[in-house]
């Protein structure tokens, strides 16, 4: 399972979630900082990676361009990135299955 970390996360649950998640990385480690959701959407895409974001643009996306990429959109408002990190670790199971699902687009997580 490899996530791709939407801007709108720390770049620090790489790390912090690195054994769960292994070969996960965050746009900002990849050069895209600044980047368009849709730039995002085609690297996730052609790199097999799931995106984990809390931006509803991927949700839209998703829906107008299918998938893959998943998403993982975490629905939570203004949070910690501590808290986060707790409910991607407490969603392992609900994740795998989400991942192995070939029918499911999209993940929320709240």
């Amino acid at each position: 399972m490899r996530f791709l970390f939407d801007q709108n996360l720390s770049p620090r649950l790489v790390n912090r979630l690195t054994l769960l998640y292994p070969n996960s990385t965050h746009a900002s480690l990849i050069g895209f900082d600044h980047a368009s959701d849709e730039v995002i959407w085609a690297y996730a895409r052609e790199n097999g990676f799931t995106l984990v974001t809390k931006d509803a643009d991927f949700n839209d996306l998703s829906v107008l361009l299918g998938f893959p990429p998943k998403v993982i959109w975490i629905r939570q408002g203004n949070c910690t990135m501590e808290a986060i990190e707790i409910m991607l670790r407490s969603n392992g199971e609900t994740i795998r299955a989400f991942q192995e699902d070939r029918t499911r687009r999209i993940l929320i997580l709240y």
